[in-house]
């Protein structure tokens, strides 16, 4: 099983993050192909950012999913993922969504808890396209800054931790989600330390993937993920406008 790791973010370091955090959960035969952004932002954090990295992840798409039988999206807020499920015919899992669907197997309510407050507009939104409000207990961040986007894990490990104990305490979570590629990995190394559940975006993102692929889905010919019908385009490179379904 090849499954592509695609960071819309243009940081070799999360890509590093995420993709050890993911071999490490990864079952035998499944290999993880990492893929970087090649321009935009070093990491997302608003919607505007969202919404250029969408296009970003198609066009990786496009050059990098061939020969792949499923894709992951790693970038918390999955930026591209209806776009990418409505293309593509292998299973495509955002980073979010695997990580609060998992964190719903754990238990009744989940928090998101991250390292900077710009992140949670995004996240929210995130949340509610899912369907998972009812679910949801809150974000738990704070503000101090950082000094480098591939540092975030050894700078803030403790208030992590911390914050996790906030969301568990005042906001009654049973389960709490570490959100951002930069914290990618750290659940496994503070999940002792933490008094319920922890999930790891990338680490569920790979599980489930992984489930996708082995079910074999088809890919819709009907309902609101069946491919585009295709029309004339002007400018597209033409491996994306194959995605499209344009030679």
């Amino acid at each position: 099983m090849r499954l592509l790791l695609l960071n819309p973010n243009t940081s070799d370091a999360l890509t590093a993050y995420m993709v050890a955090a993911a071999r490490a959960v990864a079952a035998p035969g499944t290999e993880i192909v990492p893929a970087t952004a090649p321009r935009g932002l070093p990491y997302i954090a608003t919607r505007a950012e969202v919404t250029l990295a969408g296009g970003i992840v198609l066009e990786m798409l496009a050059e990098h999913a061939a020969g792949m039988d499923g894709v992951i999206i790693a970038a918390f807020g999955d930026p591209g993922l209806p776009a990418a499920r409505e293309l593509l015919p292998i299973p495509v899992v955002g980073m979010a969504e695997a990580a609060m669907l998992t964190a719903c197997m754990l238990g009744r309510r989940f928090a998101i808890v991250t390292f900077s407050p710009v992140l949670v507009p995004w996240f929210e939104d995130c949340v509610a396209y899912n369907g998972l409000a009812d679910r949801f207990a809150g974000c738990c961040t704070e503000g101090s800054g950082f000094t480098a986007i591939d540092r975030v894990q050894d700078e803030k490990e403790q208030l992590m931790i911390e914050l996790a104990e906030r969301a568990v305490a005042d906001l009654g979570a049973d389960v709490v989600v570490f959100a951002g590629a930069p914290l990618a990995g750290l659940a496994a190394r503070v999940r002792d330390r933490i008094p319920v559940p922890v999930v790891d975006g990338a680490a569920a993102s790979v599980k489930q993937a992984e489930t996708l692929v082995a079910l074999r889905p088809r890919k819709p010919i009907a309902g609101s993920f069946r491919a585009p019908a295709a029309k004339p385009m002007r400018g597209i490179d033409a491996k994306l406008a194959a995605l499209f379904g344009n030679s």
